[in-house]
């Protein structure tokens, strides 16, 4: 009988205590009157069987007659069940959107088969950390690694397409025939590259993405086989790669051509632009195939002393390339998250143990009339499991809604084309949430305050509720206040970062400077005075321009390029490989610093006049100035960089190349004209920079026109202003910004309504008190002062332990503050502020409320 009293406990205790008796009798008669084994154990799988399927039968009955007793309680409370779904929505659905973004990043695995494999190769050096492979050291790392299956290179590469219609200028990336297959992907229709498609002087081929297919082509099939003109060569489309594909970065790759390395690209081993991909073989670790290429490059190293000296190697997954900040960035989302949810559980806990409280007498009534205490606990249960699943279902639909603005802060780096979005898995992770917070955070209060339901909720009636219920509410609106100083000093310190950043000079003028790209292409413009003439042509227009006050031509903009690095050699000084002597460089036409409005602080411009027939010379930012001739004039004197020694001519303002939060390296410009033919090409200028009062949409029609007129082949792209250049510096911090402060806003909101919530419902339960205070002479200030006082004690309780909590987030987010310290007294005062203001605001309808207390009327309801 004790297994069959085991089974009685899948029935609810209250069908138990009515039946249980009985059943019990008559199972004890069917036993007595089977033997033998396979009698017995036929008796007892069918009891079971009854058992289970009838106590399903019950619990679903008391189910239905729960739930349709909750949603006639609840439409008769429908603010207070309205309030309840939208705190969990809040919760859930920003839990659940960042969840979405963090998993997308950091976990979900990449768009390709057996991504774990897949590494990417790096040159170590002494200044720069992970840098470009040159392609003599890739060949031979490769070569002389047995850790990968297959390697594969690229680089990027843009290409201008010449057709029946508009010049067009596309992205892409130059790749090895081996790189696909590394990657393990295929085209949808067509071929991968060859072995053949990939020799140098092989006919031109090149592969297509479906966006651009589908965008110029219309997804035509029969694009295989035709013809493109990119920079004046012919290239035949032998296949097109598949919708979801999307490399090197998520920016959109609109085609893919062959690497076609020479026997000139290997005599340069410090060369470097080439981006290694591997495929490990299987069981080779991460970490082993590093040491291997940490051993590989000290061979190099001793094999070619000069150009590989304190050259290492390494190899990467390929999330590594994902910065400290944008991590950092993620777990701040993930944390200011989970603060607006534990804040939402606690304000849902506040508001069904008020509920709770306030029906007391309802739950005294059903105990008197025979109602158990688990029934109670039970119904209580479903109400607010119901608030819970409502609250979670909604919050999914605020995820979806949400997870698009979050998708702003996925970095470009990933080589994926989707955005995040609400999936299976994250569906999976608000549904756990939802539970959650319907047990952990509805349950235990109901069952604290249905727990007790007695004959003495009749005589106690709404007074009840003080002394432990109090200091639980007032501990869980303490923990609120503690959440929402957390985030708003984060958000704070964010806010004061975004402004420091903004604050920083750039070391040139953006006003009314418009710029845009016309990359010429090779052969037809690998001569120096080919590109000389287009210069001058364009320009010479350009400038007669009503409006344009000046105009020029760079290599690359500051702050869109940022790198161009060079090594300088400086005669009678020693130079080690470990020193810092490199420095930014550019090719440009006479105009630029004034363009810009880059000060010259000494000696002159570049000019016309600065040939190859001439002596070659450089202008210099003050930065290398100081840093080789400190005190010194430096006009005349000589170095070398690109190939040349060179005279200084002119010295001008430091500009921001790397961006308004990193430093520059000092910048050297040097003219035009002064490069041979065929020399240096990627750096030959391409960007047109315009200073006018006129307005961008009716200059750049005009300029157009000029440059179409020059060559009517020249495609023109990357059209933006140099104030849009600036401000894109600061773009993902306004996003940060705005996020996190969404987050704090949410947080700070929800504990406003937890004091307001609170401090209501300790006035309600003190009415006869405050009524009696009153009637016996208590000034209504001391009663203004009293509840005041009350909250002021909430938000102080909870300001401090968030001022300690506060300072070690600020401290972890460090990265993302650029220089702001994490303790920054503005920001911490400026949160206690607003604690301040918030729990005044929140305290005012209470405070009103016990000022209009009619003496008379509470201590009659307290009777």
């Amino acid at each position: 009988m004790r297994l069959y009293r085991i089974l009685l406990r899948l029935y609810p205790s209250s069908f138990r205590a009515e039946y249980g008796e009985e059943m019990g009798a008559i199972f004890a008669r069917r036993r007595r009157d089977v033997s033998g084994p396979l009698a017995i154990a036929a008796l007892w799988t069918e009891t079971a069987a009854e058992v289970i399927g009838n106590a399903a039968v019950v619990h679903w009955d008391i189910l239905r007659q729960d739930l349709r007793y909750t949603a006639r309680t609840l439409s008769r409370a429908r603010g207070f069940a309205l309030t309840a779904i939208a705190i969990v929505a809040l919760g859930v659905g920003a839990n659940t959107a960042a969840f979405s973004v963090t998993d997308f990043v950091l976990f979900r695995p990449l768009p390709f088969p057996e991504p774990d494999r897949l590494v990417k190769l790096w040159q170590l050096t002494p200044n720069y950390g992970n840098q470009q492979l040159s392609p003599a050291n890739y060949r031979d790392l490769t070569r002389l690694s047995t850790s990968f299956e297959r390697v594969g290179a690229y680089t990027n590469s843009s290409m201008n397409l010449i057709g029946d219609g508009e010049p067009e200028r596309l992205q892409g990336a130059a790749v090895s025939f081996d790189l696909f297959p590394t990657l393990g992907v295929q085209p949808v229709i067509g071929r991968l590259f060859t072995a053949a498609d990939d020799r140098e002087g092989a006919p031109g081929t090149v592969l297509l993405s479906y966006r651009f297919w589908q965008a110029a082509y219309a997804g035509d099939e029969s694009i295989l086989g035709r013809r493109l003109t990119l920079d004046d060569e012919p290239f035949v489309v032998v296949g097109v790669m598949p919708r979801d594909f999307q490399f090197p970065t998520r920016t959109s790759s609109e085609f893919w051509r062959p690497l076609r390395l020479g026997d000139g690209n290997y005599e340069d081993r410090t060369d470097t632009f080439l981006y290694g991909m591997g495929r490990l073989k299987p069981g080779v670790a991460l970490e082993q195939a590093r040491a291997e290429m940490q051993v590989i490059a000290a061979q190099l190293e001793r094999q070619y002393p000069k150009d590989n000296d304190h050259i290492g190697a390494t190899v990467t997954d390929l999330r590594a390339e994902l910065s400290r900040q944008s991590r950092m960035l993620l777990f701040a989302l993930s944390g200011a998250a989970s603060c607006v949810l534990l804040i939402a559980c606690a304000n849902l806990a506040n508001l069904l143990l008020a509920r709770a409280l306030g029906r007391r007498q309802e739950l005294a009534v059903r105990t008197a009339m025979g109602a158990g205490r688990e029934r109670l606990v039970r119904q209580l249960a479903t109400e607010s499991l119901t608030l819970a699943i409502l609250g979670g279902l909604l919050g999914v639909g605020v995820a979806v809604v949400a997870v698009p603005l979050l998708g702003q802060l996925v970095p470009q780096a990933l080589p994926m084309a989707e955005m995040p979005s609400v999936d299976l898995r994250v569906l999976g992770i608000a549904a756990l949430l939802t539970a959650l917070t319907g047990i952990a955070f509805g349950m235990v209060p109901v069952m604290r305050a249905g727990g007790e339901g007695s004959l003495g909720g009749l005589r106690e009636g709404a007074r009840a509720g003080g002394g432990r219920k109090e200091r639980l509410r007032s501990a869980l609106v303490v923990f609120e206040v503690v959440a929402s100083v957390v985030l708003l000093v984060a958000s704070g310190l964010l806010i004061r970062a975004l402004w420091k950043v903004q604050a920083t000079d750039p070391g040139f003028r953006a006003e009314g400077v418009v710029s845009l790209r016309t990359a010429l292409p090779l052969p037809k413009y690998e001569s120096t005075a080919k590109r000389a003439e287009f210069y001058t042509r364009v320009l010479t227009d350009v400038r007669a321009l009503p409006g344009v006050t000046s105009a020029a031509y760079i290599s690359f903009l500051p702050m869109v390029m940022r790198g161009g690095i060079w090594p300088v050699t400086i005669p009678g000084r020693a130079q080690k490989a470990t020193d810092d002597d490199n420095v930014s460089l550019r090719f440009l036409t006479p105009g630029f610093f004034a363009t810009l409005g880059i000060p010259v602080h000494a000696g002159r411009d570049i000019r016309d006049s600065d040939t190859a027939d001439a002596e070659f010379v450089a202008v210099v930012s003050e930065s290398l100035a100081r840093r080789y001739w400190p005190g010194q004039s430096v006009l005349g004197r000589h170095f070398s960089v690109a190939f040349h020694d060179r005279a200084i001519v002119g010295v001008v303002g430091d500009i921001r190349v790397r961006g308004l939060e990193r430093e520059s390296e000092p910048q050297v410009y040097l003219s035009y004209k002064q490069v041979p033919d065929g020399s240096i090409i990627n750096y030959t200028p391409k960007d047109l920079v315009v200073k006018s009062s006129t307005p961008p949409e009716h200059l750049v029609p005009a300029i157009r026109g000029i440059i179409r007129r020059t060559d009517v082949q020249q495609p023109i792209s990357d059209v933006r202003t140099l104030n849009a250049v600036v401000e894109m510096e600061t773009a993902s911090r306004t996003v940060q910004v705005r996020i996190l402060g969404a987050f704090a806003a949410i947080a700070f909101l929800l504990a406003a309504v937890g004091i307001h919530g609170l401090l209501s419902f300790s006035v309600s339960q003190r009415t006869a008190e405050i009524g009696v205070r009153i009637a016996l002479g208590a000034q209504r200030g001391n009663i203004l002062a009293m509840v005041l006082r009350q909250g002021a004690w909430l938000a102080a309780a909870g300001v401090v332990p968030g001022v300690v909590l506060a300072y070690a987030a600020g401290r972890m987010m460090e990265s993302l503050l650029a220089g702001v310290q994490p303790g920054d007294a503005a920001t911490y005062l400026a949160a206690a502020g607003l604690c301040l203001v918030m729990t005044i605001g929140g305290s005012l309808v209470p405070t009103v409320r016990a000022l209009r207390i009619d003496p008379v009327r509470a201590i009659r309801g307290s009777d």
